[in-house]
């Protein structure tokens, strides 16, 4: 039934539902459930490569028997800010969490990313972010590590001289700039095998084609992200550009 837990038959359609390639949106439809219900299900229990449904069903009857027998961790999260309903944002930050890990983020980085970014001071410290989380601090220290690498995280130190981990408003425009960037690495290396293999041999033509292709695809990237880049720092309440002009 929409909104109860996932029966074994529903997570066996689920199962050829991702064998045969369909989107989560069109496998929910067919349950009658919310594709982020989907999304989860599959991205808890392997992806879509991996997805068993017997698997997927044994691995959640385990969790939930380990939840009905652990020790409650810790106070209540405190009521949210600007009256919002606390368990909504608490399902939406899974939803948003999964849909990073979709694009290939790794499931702690995604818990920390997701934190950080749905907070409204978009800053947290270690420990914040331990006491948030459930985790250790090692698990933090790994996922921020990740996230400075790709340009998504950076640091600083508060008053208290404590190190926080921010998420500015210029952290996808950074993305966005760094995935052009290897993307042209990869136009300059296919020209160079186009020299190799040979201009107009098969081969040839098909790193020429694939440089081509890139190249058109990473100045695509760079010009939209450099037009864009004033919505980042759009604050509540300003209207768009084109109604300000």
């Amino acid at each position: 039934m929409p909104g109860g837990r996932l029966t074994q038959q529903e997570r066996q359609q689920i199962a050829l539902g991702v064998a045969d390639g369909l989107a989560y949106a069109e496998i929910a439809r067919g349950l009658d459930r919310p594709t982020s219900t989907v999304t989860r299900e599959v991205m808890r229990n392997g992806g879509p490569g991996a997805y068993r449904a017997d698997l997927a069903h044994r691995a959640t009857e385990a969790r939930a028997h380990r939840r009905s027998r652990a020790v409650p961790r810790g106070p209540e999260a405190p009521p949210q800010a600007h009256g919002r309903d606390a368990g909504a944002v608490q399902a939406y930050e899974e939803v948003f969490t999964t849909v990073m890990m979709a694009s290939g983020m790794p499931r702690m980085t995604a818990r920390v990313m997701s934190c950080l970014t749905l907070t409204d001071s978009g800053s947290l410290t270690a420990a914040e972010l331990v006491k948030r989380l459930q985790v250790s601090p090692a698990s933090v220290s790994k996922a921020i590590t990740f996230l400075e690498e790709q340009g998504l995280v950076r640091r600083e130190r508060d008053e208290g001289r404590r190190e926080r981990y921010v998420v500015d408003d210029d952290i996808w425009y950074q993305s966005m700039m760094a995935s052009a960037r290897s993307t042209a690495q990869i136009v300059e290396t296919a020209r160079q095998g186009v020299a190799v293999l040979g201009p107009g041999t098969p081969a040839g033509t098909r790193m020429e084609n694939i440089a081509r292709f890139l190249d058109f695809v990473s100045e695509s990237i760079a010009r939209a992200a450099e037009q864009a880049r004033e919505i980042l720092h759009t604050k509540p309440g300003t209207p768009p550009e084109e109604e300000r002009g």
